[in-house]
């Protein structure tokens, strides 16, 4: 059997039924062989960064326990993304679906696919916050602290929505 990594897995949508877009693709990963889900962060909301008159994002972060390679995993995220309609048409463009691979454990890696850690983790509240809050005492590969990103970025543009996504009213 191999041997399990860690990975941190962001989440976000504005289009479409979004908490359902959401719950599916948690759904779909823990039910992949080699894939299962070992966390699930609270819910935020967020402005959109991107062109347009964009509705609020809902996002959060999941922790990921698998034997999948990080180019597989980054495969099997993408395919995610297209199976909820998402299209990759406008750069940062409101979509249906978002899922980037933050952290896979201590790797830091840059190719023509994949960079990791994901190369805006450490700017965006939208990310660091919900990871602060699954993984408090989570480090990056060069040591630096997630919960010192929290502080350093503040909480400016966020909203606290709910623990689980069966929890909110929307």
């Amino acid at each position: 059997m191999a041997a399990e990594s860690s990975a941190y897995i962001a989440l976000g949508a504005n289009l479409g039924d979004v908490k359902r877009n959401l719950r599916r693709a948690i759904e779909t990963l823990d039910a992949t062989p080699g894939c299962r889900v070992t966390g699930v962060s609270p819910w935020y909301r967020s402005r959109a960064i991107g062109p347009g008159n964009q509705p609020g994002y809902l996002n959060g972060v999941m922790a990921l326990a698998t034997t999948l390679d990080p180019h597989a995993l980054l495969d099997l995220l993408q395919a995610l993304e297209a199976a909820a309609g998402r299209e990759r048409m406008v750069r940062w463009g409101a979509r249906t679906l978002d899922l980037d691979l933050l952290l896979f454990d201590e790797l830091s890696l840059a190719d023509e696919r994949l960079t990791l850690p994901h190369p805006r983790l450490a700017e965006r509240n939208f990310v660091v916050y919900p990871l602060s809050d699954l993984a408090p005492a989570l480090h990056l590969p060069d040591g630096t602290p997630v919960s010192d990103l929290r502080i350093a970025l503040g909480a400016r543009g966020l909203e606290a929505t709910f623990a689980t996504l069966e929890q909110s009213d929307d």
